[in-house]
């Protein structure tokens, strides 16, 4: 594999160096490639985009605006390189934090230049510090944005919001407080563009990890905005954007999925070892039995958490593992995805491996296996783990 610090390399540096030749009076060609390959190699990736960027401002105009006149040029003429280089785009990562470092001070110069080299390589990095200056400002240039023909402009209005971007700086305000952003993820929903759906999937992904319930409600204004009526670009979205909540069990997410209300299931669980020696497997055998057809006999027809016909709903388990105080913390595994007809039974039988892993240390004594319906505990059981 590729390292990705190879990006930033002699070819890289080539593109740069003819890029720049056709758009700066007076460049020195040969010096900026010498200073590009002198001590390079010594350098990581992020090392590299530092370097590169301290030799852009020795060969670019002092003043930020005139250096942003000549680099606004630079997206005709640009060379994208191998079709097949999977880091291509990265010669360009420089020119774009160079905006960053020295036009934090012109943000009405760097935004709109940002806007036009993004799609040479993705701003979402370099707009941040501008975000953490300038929210205001931002935020204007941003909702214009959400309506620009190219794709990568309107990708940066939400991934450049990301509150938890990787790589990029945390965007504290908006941990502390996602709305502002929620203006672009709801412009953006239904894109065109699946790149840019993406984003805004990510975007609420990172949300869901601080502020679970504005998720939740915001898919669900989704759902009633297209009445019932999603299209699949957008139920698309909300499947992508809350991956984490149905991983975390949250309760409310699984009706955003299609999955049954409040789903009617007589759940009975049997694990058939009650001692377990370490490096051998924890077995149980789960029940799942429709009860729906008992329980419309007792509750109002006509309610939501009925179920006339079949019922679906996610089943996963948690383990909770003894911890080195004797308390214990529970780590929740995917199981099955259920379609349960009316007054059918369903048996699953499972095998959890307790085996030696480098992720965890295992103490002995009382644990527990839970299984959880739709995020719902629904059963549990006991077991000791025995470590000799």
């Amino acid at each position: 594999m590729e390292l990705m610090k190879n990006g930033l390399s002699a070819p890289a540096f080539s593109r740069l160096a003819c890029a720049l030749d056709s758009v700066l009076v007076d460049f020195d060609k040969i010096a900026f490639l010498n200073e590009c390959a002198d001590g390079v190699e010594s350098l990581e990736l992020k090392e590299r985009v530092a370097y590169i960027i301290s030799i852009l401002h020795r060969h670019l105009p002092s003043d930020f605006p005139e250096a942003a006149a000549v680099l606004s040029n630079i997206v005709p003429i640009w060379d994208f390189g191998e079709e097949g280089d999977a880091l291509r785009s990265f010669a360009a990562w420089p020119l774009i934090d160079y905006i960053a470092e020295h036009g934090l001070s012109h943000p009405d110069v760097a935004l709109p230049l940002m806007k036009t080299l993004t799609p040479l390589f993705s701003a979402e990095f370099a707009i941040r510090p501008f975000i953490l200056a300038y929210p205001d400002v931002c935020h204007g240039y941003f909702l214009q944005w959400c309506d620009d023909t190219d794709e990568h402009v309107r990708r940066l209005a939400s991934e450049g919001t990301r509150p938890r971007l990787p790589w990029g700086i945390q965007l504290k305000p908006f941990v502390l407080d996602p709305t502002p952003t929620l203006v672009y993820l709801n412009a953006l929903k239904a894109d065109s563009s699946l790149y840019v759906r993406r984003s805004v999937a990510n975007h609420l992904n990172d949300i869901a990890k601080d502020h679970p319930d504005v998720v939740i409600d915001l898919c669900n204004s989704w759902q009633q905005e297209f009445k019932g009526k999603v299209p699949d670009d957008v139920q698309w979205v909300i499947n992508h954007a809350t991956r984490t909540l149905v991983k975390q069990g949250h309760p409310a997410v699984f009706a955003l999925l299609g999955y049954t209300d409040k789903p009617m299931v007589v759940s009975t669980l049997v694990v058939t070892e009650a001692l377990i020696k370490l490096g051998e497997s924890l077995n149980f055998e789960l029940s799942l039995t429709d009860s729906s057809l008992l329980n419309e006999t007792l509750s109002d027809l006509s309610s939501a958490s009925v179920s006339t016909n079949t019922q679906t709903f996610v089943v996963d388990y948690a383990i909770h593992f003894v911890k080195a105080n004797g308390a214990s913390s529970a780590k929740v595994f995917k199981l099955k995805n259920v379609t349960l007809k009316q007054g059918q039974t369903l048996l699953i039988n499972k095998a959890h491996g307790i085996k030696p892993i480098t992720t965890r240390k295992y103490y002995p004594g009382e644990h527990k296996v839970e299984i959880l319906i739709n995020g719902l505990s629904v059963a549990s059981q006991s077991f000791h783990l025995h470590i000799e």
